[in-house]
């Protein structure tokens, strides 16, 4: 299966996407603000969810959240 944005543009390893959504962040105070830009993402076993490193944390995003950058 693959790896889809909220555009239906198809996502890939290493890729860069954009938030369209402020997101809170579980078991902290930390929220993700609309545009905010995340580089090199990895994918997972779900198809509707991708993983990335931010500082020294790693999350994981839903990608119904997230639009694919040039």
């Amino acid at each position: 299966m693959e790896t889809k944005d909220a555009n239906g543009k198809v996502l890939q390893d290493g890729d860069s996407v954009q938030l369209i959504k402020d997101l809170k962040v579980k078991g902290s105070t930390t929220t993700l603000k609309v545009g905010h830009v995340i580089k090199k993402i990895k994918l997972t076993d779900d198809p509707g969810a991708i993983e990335c490193k931010e500082g020294r944390s790693t999350f994981v995003l839903k990608t119904c959240f997230l639009k694919k950058r040039k």
